[in-house]
This record gives C-alpha cells, sequence and structure tokens, in this order.
C-alpha cells in the first residue's frame, strides 16, 4: 500500500487554499482559483475548558437547527439550550453565523454541532451545496486534497469497494492536508457558480480509540 503524507503545515498548502491569521480571508472563497478558505486561529483556554466540559456532560450531543440572521444570539441560546455554561461557545457560534451571513448575503444557515466518535464522512468526496463551513472544537480536524492529480471518477461508487488510498482517486505524490483544531475553513462546494467537478474533495478524520470530536458547519438554506 502506498504511504500518504499527511500535510500540517500550512505553509505549504497549494495555491487553492487561501490562509490567513484574520477572517478577512474568507472573502478570497469568492475568487475562482480558491475552493478553501482557512482563518487559522488558536482557541481560548475559557473556550477549550468549555468545550471540553459540554463533551463530558452531553457524549451525544448533536444539534441541529436553523439560525435566522436577525436574531443569532437568540436562535443559538435556544439551540444550546443543553449547554447552559457554555457561553464563550454560544459567542463563538455566533461570531461564526454572523460572518457567514454577511459574506453569503443569507437570512438564515443551518446549524449542525455534534459530538463525533467515529467518522462522519470517511471517505473522501465532495459536497453538492455551494459553500460549507466547517470547524472543529475538539479532536481531529477535516482532512482535505487539491485538485491537481486526483481521478475524479474514483469518487463515490467509483472507487468500486477500495480504499481512497488504493482506488486510483490519488497519485503516490498526494498529500492529505488537514485542518487544526480551532481552524474555521469555508470549502467550496459542487453547486457554487461555475465550480461543478472542482468542488473541495476532503473527508472526515479517522479518530484514535475513545477521543471525541465536537464539529460545527454551516450551510446555506434555500
Amino acid at each position: 500500500m502506498t504511504a500518504y503524507a499527511l500535510e500540517h503545515d500550512t505553509d505549504n498548502l497549494p495555491s487553492a487554499a487561501a490562509t490567513a491569521l484574520s477572517p478577512v480571508v474568507f472573502s478570497q472563497i469568492y475568487k475562482p482559483e480558491h475552493n478553501i478558505a482557512i482563518w487559522q486561529r488558536n482557541l481560548t483556554e475559557q473556550l477549550q475548558a468549555e468545550v471540553a466540559e459540554s463533551i463530558t456532560a452531553n457524549p451525544d450531543l448533536s444539534i441541529n437547527a436553523v439560525i435566522n440572521q436577525n436574531t443569532i444570539v437568540a436562535d443559538i441560546n435556544k439551540a444550546l439550550e443543553k449547554l447552559p455554561q457554555a457561553e464563550e461557545l454560544k459567542a463563538d457560534l455566533a461570531q461564526l453565523v454572523d460572518m457567514f451571513c454577511y459574506l453569503f448575503e443569507l437570512k438564515r444557515t443551518g446549524l449542525r454541532l455534534r459530538v463525533l466518535e467515529r467518522a462522519m464522512c470517511p471517505r473522501f468526496h465532495v459536497d453538492r451545496v455551494p459553500c460549507r463551513l466547517v470547524s472543529t472544537y475538539c479532536g481531529s480536524g477535516s482532512q482535505w486534497l487539491q485538485n491537481a492529480g486526483l481521478d475524479r471518477t474514483k469518487l463515490g461508487a467509483g472507487h468500486q469497494g477500495l480504499s481512497d488510498e488504493e482506488s486510483g482517486l490519488m497519485t503516490a505524490n498526494t498529500k492529505i492536508h488537514s485542518l487544526n483544531v480551532g481552524d474555521v475553513a469555508l470549502l467550496k462546494g459542487e453547486t457554487w457558480q461555475d465550480n461543478e467537478g472542482k468542488g473541495l474533495v476532503h473527508r472526515s478524520p479517522a479518530l484514535a480509540a475513545g477521543e471525541k470530536r465536537l464539529l460545527v458547519t454551516l450551510d446555506f438554506i434555500a
């Protein structure tokens, strides 16, 4: 089996990725050459503590909510009523929703916040969405591939039962990039205008025994 390198060094990311230490990087997702925009950040100690406490108290946490742009704070407080002490987490989610709605001129967005014990989407795939926000508060981060050198016919049923590493999707030189805890990424999907066949190829990370991951995603709502 070919060994594929995991790449965490954001200084060596491909040109398709826009990265910065500020959320201003999100506007780069509008450029055709970028299919991922990453705000690199570190979580505060308080936020990390709230996340750990929330996972311990709610190991099966799974929240799905519609957040309206005009009532973000109220909607998030209601959605996270199981987490009454997680004030910084709520504030952080409110900030992410506000930026997401502003960037894409959305009146509402779909929020999912889940504690995961295994890979939710273990195979590389593309999303049939315009764009999705992804961030990991705890645990391993999402993995993604640059477009160059990929055989997209091996996505989905095209893998014919073989693993991503064996199906021919990637070459021996392909680097598997990983987001870090705290990073906030916009993943451009297949239904973004003029992006058919160029959506970001990504997957959930494999989790070690006993590892828990707290993942948030934001999506467009028609």
